[in-house]
């Protein structure tokens, strides 16, 4: 597929964009695009419409995120440019400050109401919030009835059980009722039996069990367990979206979930990936199962390849192969720099016909689900 007319995102950009919607094709890439010439922080303020869905990528970096410590403590000559910039410039301004990759669906119902889905909670889970619910006003604010209440439907997904996908469940207690005797509708969590089995082992406290005579209270995060399989023919829902997992080899010894979500618009999330099965690349390919509108996806370093993830050059040769409508990459250390790497994917795109940028932290995308 070539382009005969070039769109408007590889023209000159105004800070400040707001149209992220995918009424265009070439919308969600146009933004991302535009937060290179503008701060992170001042994508927060092009928020969806009441009645609308939306995406928003809670972190978009590596296990190790991104400044990476020894660049800072131990500094090279001359000095890492993307992780100095950590220095000088607010995180919440700078698109090179990445977080552990997540994504918090805010999932409008017909009736207006919305519930937040999150897949992964990694060890920048708290810092994240801090920072992106706050900014992006989550939870909505409820008014009926003369009574100003703050709802936080939220339910958790998680991809694998390492520690950027789940070192933040004990901090999913910062987000729930307050309650000293642990009297609270427990956060449903969805996951694999394999993750399930490694999470028991890591946080024995989080799992409920009869507590022992004379045994003390202690107010712990209350969490609802729900095993769901790695296969993409039992498709399962939260909040009333229905979710397919996709089974993907993160290192050949190891499977990791992505997922499929959405009717209207189409969306593949998959944050840590080195090879597809034949049958989940079906799934989300063009010339498999249909085109998807937007796909998510994990690449790690900017040059070579590695064992457990996708690198720029198999992140884009991917792409290609499966065809989206257009694509947001994920996952990715301090070797890329959002700027200088988005205005090469700008004629990467033009050359390819599909539109491919790295996220970055903030960034919210209005979509109908």
């Amino acid at each position: 597929m070539r382009l005969r007319n070039l769109p408007s995102f590889y023209c000159s950009y105004q800070p400040r964009a707001n149209s992220l919607s995918l009424s265009s094709t070439f919308s969600i890439c146009r933004h991302a695009m535009a937060t290179s010439n503008c701060s992170a922080s001042e994508n927060t303020h092009a928020t969806a419409a009441p009645s609308e869905s939306a995406l928003i990528f809670m972190g978009t970096g590596c296990s190790s995120m991104v400044p990476n410590v020894m660049c800072l403590i131990r500094p090279s000559d001359p000095p890492c440019s993307v992780c100095v910039q950590s220095l000088s410039i607010p995180p919440e301004r700078n698109p090179n400050y990445r977080c552990n990759t997540s994504l918090l669906i805010d999932y409008c119902e017909s009736n207006d109401n919305h519930k937040y889905i999150l897949i992964d909670v990694g060890k920048t889970f708290r810092e994240a919030v801090l920072r992106w619910f706050v900014s992006h006003r989550i939870p909505r604010i409820d008014s009926s009835q003369n009574e100003i209440q703050f709802l936080l439907e939220l339910q958790i997904i998680l991809t694998h059980e390492h520690a950027d996908a789940v070192l933040g469940l004990d901090d999913i207690r910062a987000v729930q009722p307050f309650s000293p005797t642990n009297d609270i509708d427990p956060t449903p969590i969805y996951l694999s039996q394999h993750s399930m089995d490694s999470i028991a082992e890591k946080f024995p406290y989080l799992i409920p069990k009869k507590p022992k005579e004379g045994q003390e209270i202690r107010r712990v995060a209350q969490l609802a367990w729900n095993i769901i399989a790695d296969d993409i023919n039992k498709p399962f829902y939260v909040s009333g979206l229905k979710f397919t997992p996709l089974p993907v080899m993160h290192g050949e010894d190891y499977i990791c979930l992505g997922f499929l979500f959405g009717e209207k618009n189409k969306v593949a999330y998959i944050s840590d990936v080195s090879r597809f099965p034949a049958s989940t690349e079906h799934v989300i390919s063009k010339s498999g199962a249909g085109q998807l509108d937007l796909l998510i996806l994990d690449c790690l370093y900017r040059t070579g390849s590695h064992n457990v993830h996708l690198c720029f050059p198999q992140t884009l040769e991917t792409v290609k192969r499966l065809c989206p409508k257009q694509t947001l990459l994920i996952g990715m250390t301090h070797e890329f720099d959002h700027h200088k790497d988005n205005e090469f994917l700008k004629d990467w795109s033009r050359r390819e016909g599909i539109p491919v940028q790295l996220a970055h932290d903030g960034l919210k995308v209005p979509i109908n689900l």
